[in-house]
């Protein structure tokens, strides 16, 4: 049975609930966590078979608990979950699976919230909305089911052979379209991969991974994203023990490179004149980490090996020497499309005022201005590095101390309110 009344209940128990249960207990903050599924479930059921974490073991993991595996290694996708559990096991996080919310609202006259759930309604003094940006697959309405292709998103991908034969088009090259692209590449198939604006950092340079780079130049603690870069991906991969995404590479394996997906009609689809002003982007990112990570060896005295190599290209093969501006699907064979567009956050069981006019949270470090609710998760929540697992454990504790100082200010009230509060 659910509680009836909690002092503090967290939505979500992914990464950033667990997190969130961790802090409010060394607070002494009586609290509940309630999930719809299991804990961590998106990274077992939303992912691929072969999917690893993108950074290494040593980094990429909460402050206090390291990973039981080579800590320069990248952890498959459930052994991040586990990870999770056993955290959450040891941390005595009290977590209960199978609640569905359905509504929140504050109320009437009150400070408290009142949240409906699959298993019953729950008072609360404080909310905590820990269920991430990453909730509804995207699939833009560019193929119509005429197009006789089947169409799936990147979180309903598998394993090349859950797809019908033939040549796959993959639409976002973002970590998870490039890693899905080479993974059917690699598997025989004839791949064809759409390619949009992003960031591509070398996986790892002078022997360091570039999670240390961004560290030590400080761009993890970056607090707001650069001006026209706030929906540019990142292509980054830990596959393989990890490599740096290279299209490049991609093209001179096979693959078919492509500027972003326009439209569809007629069996045809036509791309956007992009695909080398992409490409080039994404080596002028890498090559400027690259320039900052040689200027801080240089001025740090640090012994670490040159790598001049790293700055070597492929030549480019035929597809970007002379894009393809128009591809009909049945000429090439393909006969699905896996689409690695994004996610949507659904937040409609939330009737709180706290979204713009485009809704999208409004919060300072994930505080809004509805007493008691916070957002916890988002990208750019605090930094960079939000996004991460050791980043969104820092928020997290952010969180719970704005909590803790609302507890004082409370228990000042009441203890003021009280008839010898002069004594």
């Amino acid at each position: 049975m659910l509680a009836k009344f909690v002092d503090t209940l967290v939505i979500g128990a992914g990464q950033a609930g667990i997190a969130m249960s961790e802090h409010l207990r060394n607070a002494g903050i009586e609290h509940l966590v309630i999930e719809r599924h299991r804990i961590a479930e998106r990274w077992r059921s939303e992912r691929w078979d072969s999917l690893v974490a993108n950074g290494p073991a040593w980094h990429d993991r909460f402050p206090t608990y390291p990973f039981d595996s080579d800590p320069n290694g990248f952890p498959g996708k459930e052994a991040v979950a586990d990870y999770f559990v056993d955290y959450a096991d040891k941390i005595s996080a009290p977590v209960q699976c199978g609640v569905n919310v359905e509504q929140v609202e504050r109320e009437t006259g009150q400070a408290q919230f009142k949240i409906s759930t699959s298993e019953g309604v729950i008072h609360a003094n404080n909310l905590v909305a820990a269920t991430g940006p990453f909730q509804v697959p995207v699939i833009p309405p560019v193929l119509p089911d005429i197009a006789g292709v089947q169409q799936i998103h990147s979180n309903s991908y598998k394993n090349p052979e859950q797809l019908p034969a033939g040549a796959v088009m993959v639409i976002g090259a973002g970590s998870s379209g490039s890693q899905i692209a080479d993974e059917l590449n690699r598997s025989g198939r004839d791949v064809y991969l759409s390619v949009g604006p992003h960031d591509r950092p070398p996986r790892s340079y002078r022997g360091r991974d570039f999670v240390w780079w961004l560290g030590v130049l400080g761009k993890w603690d970056a607090a707001t994203v650069d001006p026209g870069t706030e929906h540019v991906t990142i292509a980054v991969s830990g596959a393989r023990g990890g490599e740096t995404v290279d299209f490049r590479r991609f093209a001179n394996e096979g693959m078919t490179l492509l500027g972003m997906t326009e439209s569809y009609k007629d069996g045809e689809l036509t791309f956007a004149d992009d695909l080398v002003a992409n490409v080039n982007r994404g080596d002028e990112n890498y090559l400027s980490l690259l320039d900052e990570a040689d200027s801080y060896v240089a001025k740090h005295g640090l012994n670490l090996p040159l790598e001049p190599q790293a700055r070597e290209f492929p030549e480019n093969a035929l597809c970007l020497t002379d894009p393809l501006r128009t591809l009909k699907l049945e000429d090439a064979g393909i006969h699905s499309v896996v689409w690695a567009t994004g996610y949507r956050s659904d937040y409609s069981w939330l009737t709180l005022n706290v979204f713009d006019d485009k809704g999208v949270p409004k919060h300072q470090r994930g505080v809004t201005a509805e007493p008691g609710f916070y957002f916890l998760g988002l990208p750019w929540q605090s930094r960079r590095g939000s996004s991460f697992i050791w980043g969104v454990w820092h928020d997290a504790k952010y969180i719970a101390d704005q909590i803790g100082i609302q507890h004082h200010y409370l228990a000042y009230h009441h203890a003021m309110s009280t008839p010898d509060a002069s004594l």
